[in-house]
């Protein structure tokens, strides 16, 4: 049944391979939004309870902007990819 799938949509699943194998990395590699979602968890795990939406929010776009300043490893290819 799995193999029916993806013959009936191959056109589909087919269009992953038209990128370069850079790009292809990017793309599959997961580990960056997982560790997000890991420091959004603990932001909110810690806090069962906000008085509000918008504290929550708030308490998530500070978490954001504390990730974002520790993201300073190169991406491999980086020059190859913004051309393409």
């Amino acid at each position: 049944m799995a193999v029916q799938i993806w013959k009936n949509n191959w056109d589909k699943l087919s269009a992953y391979f038209k990128y370069s194998e850079p790009i292809r990395r990017l793309i599959y590699t997961t580990n960056p939004i997982e560790n997000v979602h890991r420091q959004f968890r603990k932001i909110t795990k810690n806090k069962s309870v906000f008085p509000t939406d918008d504290s929550l929010i708030k308490a998530i776009y500070f978490a954001a902007m504390r990730i974002t300043e520790k993201w300073t490893t190169r991406i491999r290819d980086w020059g190859q990819i913004l051309n393409e």
